[in-house]
């Protein structure tokens, strides 16, 4: 696919047409392409962190009306670190997208999660500046979907809760099966079995398979409430 092509694919996925594409254009040039220092997407990338931490924390304010300081703190982290940019990065294929220097190419740059959490918030960044606060919490909020909704799960570890919970009774490390895998390419689903050999299970369903594993996980500590 061209990179024309692959731009405008991106434009769809992001559900903005840009006034200043040269905004778009910058916020997907990483250091190593860029011509001149102002070129790259680093001070994009600063200024597209603040406001995705905006967002997300009024939308967790808002979800959970109940929940402490000390509850919100850590699912902000866990929506607004590298890994979970990267994810949704991946989700609209922004990697295909970017303009690397010949040495980030070789090196699978386009795979990369710093490159492609950094990207995304550049991207974040550009909308923002190109038709203001609305437009850039729009997107995010459509982009990011329900992993507001499972901030909790995965502001905790419940895949190592679960391998202490069988090392400590004898039991081998739980096993994860992808079930199934749907929807478009750019917004899989998928479904993921988390299985113990004492035949206890549970499944779990998200946009990533790493996610999907998290929340079924969790629904199998559920199950093991019970469980001595």
């Amino acid at each position: 696919m061209s990179a024309v092509s692959n731009l405008n694919l991106l434009t769809q996925h992001l559900g903005h047409k840009f006034s200043d594409e040269g905004l778009l254009l910058q916020a997907l040039t990483h250091a190593s392409a860029a011509t001149t220092k102002d070129h790259d997407n680093q001070r994009l990338e600063f200024l597209g962190d603040r406001v995705l931490g905006l967002v997300i924390s009024q939308a967790l304010f808002e979800a959970d009306r109940a929940a402490r300081e000390g509850q919100l703190a850590p699912r902000l982290n866990a929506l607004v670190r590298k890994e979970t940019c990267a994810e949704v990065a991946e989700q609209i294929n922004l990697g295909e997208a970017l303009k690397l220097g010949r040495s980030e190419m070789r090196s699978g740059g386009r795979r990369k999660t710093a490159l492609l959490g950094d990207a995304m918030e550049a991207v974040i960044a550009a909308v923002y500046l190109d038709a203001g606060f609305a437009a850039a919490q729009e997107m995010i909020l459509r982009l990011w979907g329900n992993r507001i909704e499972t901030a909790q799960a995965r502001a905790s570890d419940p895949k190592s809760t679960l391998q202490e919970w069988a090392q400590a009774r004898g039991l081998p490390p739980p096993e994860y099966a992808e079930l199934s895998r749907s929807g478009p390419d750019h917004q899989p689903v998928f479904v993921v079995e988390a299985m113990l050999t004492n035949g206890c299970s549970a499944t779990g369903e998200a946009a990533s398979k790493k996610m999907a594993q998290v929340l079924a996980a969790t629904a199998l500590l559920e199950i093991l409430k019970d469980v001595t």
